[in-house]
């Protein structure tokens, strides 16, 4: 297997990193450099200027609008754009529901709700988990009872990741408990506008609100909205989940992190010796590369395999998310040792862009103030999109028949 780039390759990074150069606003890019505090209007300026170049959904086919792109092509851009500090495009909408419009809507739904995705129009977020069906998602309760042309929805979705922005939100609501539980899955688009839906904040222990209950009261959903057949939710979900997971793996992110962590590691120390001098701590860090050069190498597969396929990711995709979202734990966990006491302070007036610092953190640059935040933030990597034990459990089904 030939790991080294073609010479159109490194052409298309380039190119990649020119555009970057000339469109990625410099404000934004310093936000996510220095971890700081990302608004809606980042995102969607940032999709409104990827979309402009045509390049607005990296992995969809170019029937749909897309670039249709390799998967070594979608590797650079992700890698490039992380590097330079891009915001991530929001995947709720474009790497989750909109796979699925694909594969299992009708025209009418391709064609009213994949241009709005892409240009930036509707911001998308899930609602799977409930209270008491997080892992054993299949137990869901929240009801969808049809009335004519219509659906009445009640019951409460929760962990639900920057709802309060949304324009819509994509279901799973059971239709029926006949049968096993699987089977009585429905998969509903609701416009988060509906009068009856109300968005309660859930604060985080850095101060954040980034995730949300959502409640539902007598809701009414056009049956229009529903995606596939009723009851068959369960299969959709599957679909979307194999394209979630495969993104938690975060190569492009992980990869500028662990730039960061070898920088904090260049200072000198109080002892004037910078740590990454200690053979020990050079070591953590070698070992935290290789692994990530290898799950690197994994990813180009699966999503090389997917678009040679045309299928959404199998057990594969288990694997990625969870060697993916260790790393990233791992990088947090360097970065705070790195820091040693400097990590310990959690400074929250730090995310804010026009934060000057404190003059004792000004050895570290940005890294100090929002530092612990993120490790805390991170911890949950290992449990969103199915837990890690899951996916264990997914593995061993799917490959060894345990």
């Amino acid at each position: 297997m030939d790991l080294n780039f073609t010479a159109e390759e490194q052409a298309f990074r380039e190119e990649v990193r020119s555009f970057l150069r000339a469109e990625l606003p410099p404000a934004t890019s310093s936000k996510v450099l220095g971890g700081k505090r990302l608004e809606k209007g980042d995102y969607v300026a940032w999709q409104k200027i990827l979309h402009k170049r045509g390049w607005g959904a990296v992995a969809w086919p170019t029937a749909f609008g897309g670039t249709g792109w390799n998967a070594v092509q979608q590797h650079i851009f992700d890698e490039e754009c992380a590097d330079a500090g891009a915001p991530m495009q929001l995947p709720f909408g474009l790497k989750m529901v909109a796979p699925v419009i694909m594969a299992f809507g009708n025209p009418a739904q391709q064609q009213h709700y994949l241009p709005r995705i892409i240009d930036g129009t509707d911001w998308w977020c899930q609602g799977y988990s409930e209270p008491g069906s997080g892992s054993d998602l299949a137990s869901l309760k929240m009801r969808a009872v049809r009335e004519g042309d219509h659906y009445v929805v009640n019951g409460q979705k929760t962990w639900n990741t920057l709802g309060q922005y949304a324009d819509w939100i994509f279901c799973l609501v059971r239709t029926s408990t006949e049968g096993r539980q699987q089977e009585g899955i429905s998969f509903l688009l609701i416009d988060m506008k509906t009068p009856g839906i109300e968005v309660r904040p859930i604060i985080m222990l850095d101060g954040e609100h980034e995730i949300n209950e959502v409640w539902f009261e007598d809701v009414k959903v056009p049956v229009q909205n529903l995606i596939g057949e009723e009851n068959k939710g369960w299969t959709y979900a599957k679909f979307l989940l194999g394209h979630e997971r495969t993104g938690i793996a975060g190569v492009g992110r992980s990869k500028r992190e662990l730039k960061k962590l070898k920088d904090i590691a260049r200072k000198e120390t109080a002892n004037g010796r910078p740590l990454i001098e200690d053979q020990r701590f050079r070591d953590r860090i070698a070992q935290v590369e290789l692994e990530l050069m290898a799950l690197e190498i994994t990813n180009l597969r699966v999503i090389s395999a997917e678009g040679e396929k045309k299928r959404a990711p199998g057990p594969e995709a288990s694997i990625l998310k969870i060697k993916g979202s260790e790393i990233q734990q791992m990088l947090t966990e360097l970065k705070m040792q790195a820091l040693g006491h400097y990590a310990l302070p959690y400074v929250h007036d730090a995310l804010y862009a026009d934060w000057q610092g404190d003059p004792l953190m000004e050895h570290y640059g940005d890294h100090a103030g929002p530092l612990s935040g993120q490790y805390f933030n991170v911890r949950k990597t290992t449990i969103y999109g199915g837990s890690n034990e899951i996916q264990k459990n997914i593995i061993s089904q799917m490959i060894l028949g345990l």
